[in-house]
């Protein structure tokens, strides 16, 4: 008797521990899941509980992981792999780029004359007038009278003659102004360029309306005086519409984590105060932007570490040296081809880059330097050099070159020696490829230009991104530019051996951005115990065809274990 009950006790005991101790908040199931860290899973499921993954398992053994309150996903033999992390691009301006107008997709000049002249229409008298996204290299046809296929203002003067316009380029680098915007800005004939920056004028020396880099001051110091005129309350209230429209169009395109490059501390108390109420509906990282003196004794507050459950971290500052390549803006070590004699600009200077990379290093902040031009990107990795040989070794700071598009094949090793994140863009290098060449030459654009394949085979990580606004946020085609290298408009191909495999394109957008964040713990991978962020895709991005990419249907985006949106 006494050895029968030992049994039955014995034989609850081991039944009691087959049964799952706690039921999943949400399962996907018959779902082809690539986990980033071993490749493709065994099994056809995932367990959700609490925001983070359970497990993975199969299908059919999920189900003893099922209960009443249980959310059933059913992923229908798709493609589920950790939801794309936005490795570096500017979230409000993202926000803004959908509520004011928007070029990304203009032709030509005669179609933003026609988008702003609709908008002239329903302006209010004084109202400026903003848009954003033209890029001159990328329209079909060239104004007649321009210079450096910038066109003159003349045609928008006479179109809008009583509202300033300011027309942002897609770069950031530049900005189109109309007579008015230039009149308000107190901007003439004998307005001097800046440093850093050029007024790009006509054969008598006029203003033609185009500002580049540090010569855009006056014009944007006119519109935030201008801006002064609106109440606080419309000024705040259109910065969270802002943000609420840049969760939904990064969410819609299956962007889980965005990586933020620059807010002011207004924003980052702003998007602290999103989180620990649980408003944020994507994880957000963010670098701090100002400059050395407003930084000094202040940017230590707002080192801030998952914040509101992991969705608000802000543990880097963001400075820069350098432009933009289409804007003439990149510094190069050499002239450009296409304007002789001329190497770009130094927007910052270096004494100043300095000052903000010890105050990085006193307040445990990671620096992020954007360095376009070959000489940009070798003199912080110079600076950066310096600085982190002034650690004890092995000290890990994961400083980061923000888009590292054109290097010194010199510098490339150095990169890897130093453990710099070359935080690039691959939607950039075929965007930007029908004038790189033309602006560098063969040679620097052959060896040099978005050198991924260089840089990996060196053991650089790479993190990927749009720079949105700059491009749209979308990283399928981010993603099909990183393993083709070739543009989708007519399949112009930029020199295809530096091209990333498929698997390391994925990385680069996940796991790859996770780590240039310190974040690779939580997230990045599908692994047990990190954050259910997640995506199903229409198309195995590993083994479909590169055509195949580019008609990828995001079918369901999933933060912190909740559906934040399906198609299936």
């Amino acid at each position: 008797m006494k050895n029968s009950i030992l049994l039955s006790t014995f034989a609850l005991i081991i039944l009691s521990s087959c049964q799952p101790s706690e039921k999943a908040d949400l399962i996907i199931t018959n779902a082809k899941v690539y986990t980033v860290t071993d490749g493709f899973s065994d099994g056809d499921a995932i367990l959700v509980k609490d925001g983070k993954i359970m497990d993975l398992t199969d299908s059919a053994s999920s189900e003893k992981y099922r209960g009443e309150e249980t959310r059933i996903v059913d992923a229908k033999g798709n493609f589920v792999m950790p939801g794309f992390i936005e490795g570096h691009g500017h979230f409000s301006g993202l926000g803004y780029s959908l509520i004011y107008l928007n070029f990304l997709d203009s032709k030509s000049w005669d179609e933003i004359l026609a988008m702003v002249e609709e908008k002239v229409k329903t302006a209010e008298p004084g109202e400026w007038i903003i848009g954003r996204g033209w890029h001159q290299e990328k329209w079909e046809t060239t104004p007649l009278k321009n210079v450096h296929g910038y066109p003159f203002h003349d045609d928008l003067s006479k179109i809008s003659p009583d509202n300033p316009v300011m027309l942002r380029h897609a770069s950031g680098h530049g900005l189109f102004a109309n007579a008015k915007a230039m009149e308000v800005a107190g901007v003439t004939k004998e307005t001097p360029d800046p440093s850093g920056g050029e007024i790009v004028r006509g054969a008598n020396g006029e203003a033609i309306g185009m500002f580049e880099e540090r010569a855009m001051g006056p014009i944007m110091a006119a519109y935030r005086e201008y801006q002064k005129g609106l109440s606080e309350e419309e000024i705040t209230a259109l910065w969270y519409t802002a943000i609420e429209k840049a969760e939904e169009e990064c969410i819609k395109k299956g962007v889980t984590s965005f990586q933020d490059a620059g807010s002011s501390f207004t924003e980052l108390e702003r998007y602290q105060g999103l989180a620990e109420e649980g408003e944020l509906d994507l994880r957000l990282w963010a670098m701090a932007r100002h400059g050395s003196e407003t930084l000094k004794g202040k940017v230590g507050d707002f080192r801030m570490v998952g914040v509101g459950n992991d969705f608000f971290t802000c543990r880097a500052i963001k400075s820069e040296v350098d432009g933009a390549l289409g804007a003439f803006g990149a510094w190069l070590l050499e002239p450009y081809n296409d304007k002789p004699g001329f190497v770009g600009q130094n927007t910052t200077d270096i004494y100043e880059v300095k000052k903000i990379a010890d105050i990085a290093l006193e307040n445990d902040m990671q620096l992020c330097v954007h360095a376009i031009g070959d000489r940009a990107n070798k003199v912080v990795v110079d600076l950066f050099e310096e600085r982190i040989n002034s650690k004890p070794e092995g000290t890990d700071l994961r400083w980061r070159m923000e888009h590292a598009q054109h290097l010194d094949t010199a510098d490339i090793p150095r990169f890897a020696e130093l453990n710099i994140i070359a935080s690039m863009q691959g939607i950039h290098c075929t965007s930007d490829a029908p004038f790189v060449e033309k602006r560098l030459g063969f040679e620097r654009a052959k060896y040099g230009a978005y050198p991924w394949r260089s840089l990996l085979d060196a053991g650089v990580v790479i993190a990927n991104g749009t720079d949105a606004p700059v491009e749209d946020v979308d990283p399928i085609e981010s993603y099909y530019a990183s393993v083709t290298r070739k543009r989708i408009d007519n399949g112009f191909e930029f020199f295809p051996e530096q091209s990333m495999t498929r698997e390391e394109a994925v990385y680069s957008y996940t796991l790859g951005n996770a780590y240039a964040a310190f974040e690779e713990d939580i997230k990045g991978s599908v692994e047990k115990g990190k954050y259910a962020d997640l995506v199903i895709l229409s198309k195995d991005l590993i083994n479909c065809t590169d055509d195949e990419i580019l008609e990828t249907k995001i079918l369901g985006t999933i933060i912190n274990g909740e559906v934040k949106h399906s198609t299936l």
